[in-house]
């Protein structure tokens, strides 16, 4: 079986497929599909199977070529129709892996992808995983609903995770270009993964095992979080002191060794940093080791909007205005600038913290025209309409994202009070009386 694939994946006739064609998933379906390899997409949302067969793509910040080049090439089809998993000579499982309602792991959607591989699982077959999760998720999670069929890993079929290192919007790297890390649930699984991502991926680097592999990834992110976590802290204390967090950091990172610049926000978005911690932290409750330093971070990181939203109270207090009834302009409603990607954007907290206090509260974002159905907000708002005469109307504009499409300049000369979280208005000319950072 192993020989049979290795040759498949070496000549580039192995079907690659790819379930879950989302900010992870549709990118490295074209990346192996650019590669050479026949790809088949599987998704259990009909309206992005209808966009791909069109050749429109619907995460506009990937360029419209990425799905109109697979279109109009050879060896692409995308279905919803889980049944023909078993086409694919090797599966790739990009699905969510949100939190619950308690903060507590939902691998739900895991559970349910491995599930309907394993009813079309034939020998033969490789199957990874790359949604972001706790370790040991593929051996005890994954594995044994592959397995319940009476084939086993390793001769029959293999079984790998590869965690995704996706960067929605970043320029400087892509799918292609980001080291890959792999991790066999044993050796021939892991040789087989290595083999088919080193044929589509510029650098791969084989760790020692699938757990290996998921705990790297929540390290990546934890790290991040963490320092995230302690900038976000001082510019709380600092903030009390009437210092400039930005201008501490900025003179920090001046040191050429031993310090690397992270900076505050309104709270944490994006699928990876304000997830992945809670899914060690539960983990760990498993073996009683306590996750302080994690867990810790975590609250402080929590807690960021319901700072920002004190600022915009104090600011409109000294301008002899109340939360209520106040209309308020928040800018931005993506996680990062220049995308469209808001899983987890602070915005959408931000905007009902501010309702529920009595604000009418409204927003812009270039990026995302209107919103839609989440797993925790369902706003049922539009972008607004842009202008100079539309920022004058609101009594605090609160920069919640800094889209390099805003003229900040535009935005200071044209805004009563400003509440900015993303230091977006360090280099507007004129007085900044009326602008206060959070």
């Amino acid at each position: 079986m192993q020989t049979t694939l290795s040759k498949k994946i070496k000549d580039r006739s192995a079907v690659v497929g790819v379930i879950g064609l989302g900010y992870v998933g549709l990118p490295l379906m074209a990346t192996f599909h650019r590669a050479g390899f026949p790809v088949i997409g599987y998704d259990v949302d009909p309206r992005k199977i209808d966009a791909l067969h069109r050749g429109e793509n619907y995460l506009k910040h990937l360029g419209t070529d990425l799905v109109s080049s697979m279109k109009t090439g050879a060896k692409f089809d995308a279905t919803a129709d889980m049944s023909r998993l078993g086409e694919a000579d090797a599966v790739i499982s990009c699905v969510p892996t949100p939190l619950g309602h308690h903060r507590e792991p939902d691998l739900s959607f895991i559970e349910k992808s491995s599930d309907d591989i394993a009813k079309t699982l034939r020998p033969g077959q490789l199957v990874i995983l790359e949604s972001s999760t706790y370790p040991r998720t593929t051996r005890d999670v994954m594995l044994p609903r592959l397995e319940k069929r009476g084939l086993k890993c390793g001769t029959d079929f293999f079984c790998a995770y590869s965690p995704e290192r996706e960067d929605p919007g970043r320029k400087d790297f892509s799918t292609q270009s980001i080291p890959k890390l792999v991790g066999g649930i044993d050796a021939p699984s892991g040789e087989l993964a290595v083999a088919l991502y080193t044929a589509a991926i510029a650098k791969v680097i084989p760790v020692q095992s699938a757990e290996v592999a998921e705990a790297a990834k929540l390290l990546e992110n934890i790290y991040r979080a963490v320092n995230i976590a302690l900038v976000n802290e001082m510019k709380m204390v600092l903030d009390a002191m009437d210092i400039d967090i930005w201008q501490v950091v900025d003179a920090a990172k001046t040191k050429p060794f031993g310090f690397q610049a992270f900076y505050p926000g309104p709270g944490l978005g994006g699928h990876c940093i304000p997830i992945d911690p809670f899914y060690l932290t539960w983990k760990a409750r498993e073996v009683n080791m306590p996750t302080r330093f994690i867990e810790l971070a975590g609250e402080i990181n929590v807690q960021m909007p319901e700072f920002v939203v004190s600022k915009v109270q104090l600011a409109l207090n000294d301008a002899a205005k109340a939360v209520k009834n106040s209309r308020i302009l928040v800018v931005g409603l993506a996680y990062k600038p220049d995308i469209d990607d808001v899983r987890e954007s602070p915005s959408f907290e931000l905007i009902e913290k501010l309702e529920h206090l009595g604000a009418h509260v409204d927003y812009h974002d270039p990026h995302v025209p209107q919103t839609h159905k989440m797993r925790h907000h369902d706003l049922k708002m539009h972008s607004i309409e842009w202008s100079k005469e539309a920022l004058a109307s609101y009594d605090c504009v609160l920069i919640a994202t800094n889209h390099t499409w805003y003229d900040w300049q535009m935005i200071a000369d044209n805004s009563r009070l400003i509440v900015d979280t993303r230091n977006a208005m360090s280099k507007v000319a004129g007085s900044r009386a009326h602008i206060v950072k959070a």
